[in-house]
C-alpha cells in the first residue's frame, strides 16, 4: 500500500519536465483578480494618506510671509530711529537764554531773579546735551576804548581809585574788607595789553577780599552782586611796579558773582 506521501513516479518525471511559467488557468484567473484587487486598494489607501499629509492646498511648500512689526506686538520705527538719529536733542545757546533767564555771557547765566548759573547748571538744568559754539576757545576780550584813562564820568574815591558801572546789578548786598568774592575779570595796562583773564580760563575766580591788591579790596567794596564794573586802578593800589607784575595804571573790568563771608 501506498503512502500518501509517495508521489508515483511516473507523474514526478512528467511534473518536473513541465515550464516553471505553466499555471492552471483557473488558478491564473484568481491570481490575477486577487492582485488587481489589491493594487486598487493600496492605491486608494496612499492617496487618502497623500491628502492627510499636506491638504489640498499643499501642491507647493508653504513659505511663511515674514511678520509685520505690529504682527509681532512691536511699535514700527521711523526711518530717523533706524537710521539713529537723534530728533529730540536740545541744544543750549547763550545768545537766547531759557527762561528763567535774562541774559548769558562768559561762561554763565543770570537769573531773571537775581543770582547766577554756570552754562553746565544751565545745561543740566534745562537737559542739554550741546551748547552752541563749543569748542571753540574763549579770547581775551578787546581792551575798553577808554583803557587809557578813566573817562570825566568816572567815580572816584579819595585814594584815587576811579571807577564806572558797565552792569548795574540787583539788591544792595555788598562785600565786606574780608568776605569770599566770586567774580569774573579782564585786566589790561593803559596801552591796551591783556595780562589777565579768568574768562580765557573759562572760570570764575574766588579768593577773599583781603589778600588782594589793595585796588581790588577797595573797589569790590563798591558793588552789589551781579554788578559789572571798571576800574581805573593807579600803581599805588596795584602792584607798584614790583618786577615781573603789570607796571604802572591798570584797568579791570570785574562783574561780580557771588559773595560769602567768613
Amino acid at each position: 500500500m501506498k503512502s500518501v506521501f509517495q508521489r508515483d513516479p511516473a507523474v514526478a518525471v512528467r511534473q518536473s519536465r513541465e515550464r516553471p511559467f505553466q499555471r492552471d488557468s483557473a488558478v491564473a484567473v484568481r491570481q490575477i483578480r486577487a492582485t488587481r484587487i489589491f493594487g486598487g486598494v493600496l492605491a486608494v489607501v496612499l492617496a487618502m494618506g497623500c491628502n492627510e499629509a499636506k491638504g489640498p492646498e499643499a501642491a507647493a511648500p508653504k513659505s511663511e510671509a515674514p511678520k509685520s512689526a505690529a504682527a509681532k506686538g512691536e511699535a514700527p520705527k521711523s526711518a530717523a530711529a533706524e537710521g539713529g538719529a537723534n530728533m529730540s536733542e536740545i541744544v543750549f545757546d547763550p545768545a537766547n537764554p531759557p527762561p528763567g533767564y535774562r541774559n548769558c555771557h562768559r561762561n554763565h547765566c543770570h537769573h531773571e531773579n537775581g543770582g547766577v548759573a554756570s552754562y553746565a547748571q544751565v545745561m543740566q538744568e534745562m537737559g542739554a546735551t550741546r551748547i552752541v559754539g563749543a569748542g571753540a576757545p574763549p579770547k581775551l576780550p578787546d581792551p575798553p576804548a577808554d583803557v587809557a584813562a578813566p573817562p570825566a564820568d568816572a567815580e572816584r574815591t579819595p585814594s584815587g581809585l576811579a571807577s564806572k558801572v558797565i552792569t548795574p546789578g540787583k539788591g544792595g548786598r555788598k562785600p565786606g574788607p574780608t568776605s569770599v568774592v566770586t567774580v569774573h575779570y579782564s585786566g589790561w595796562t593803559t596801552d591796551g595789553k591783556g595780562f589777565d583773564s579768568s574768562v580765557t580760563r573759562g572760570q570764575p575766580a574766588r579768593f577773599p577780599l583781603n589778600r588782594v591788591i589793595a585796588g581790588w579790596t577797595e573797589g569790590l567794596q563798591l558793588m552789589v552782586e551781579g554788578e559789572e564794573r571798571r576800574f581805573w586802578i593807579p600803581v599805588e593800589l596795584a602792584y607798584q611796579n614790583r618786577p615781573g607784575k603789570p607796571a604802572g595804571m591798570l584797568v579791570f573790568d570785574v562783574e561780580l558773582l557771588g559773595i560769602s563771608d567768613p
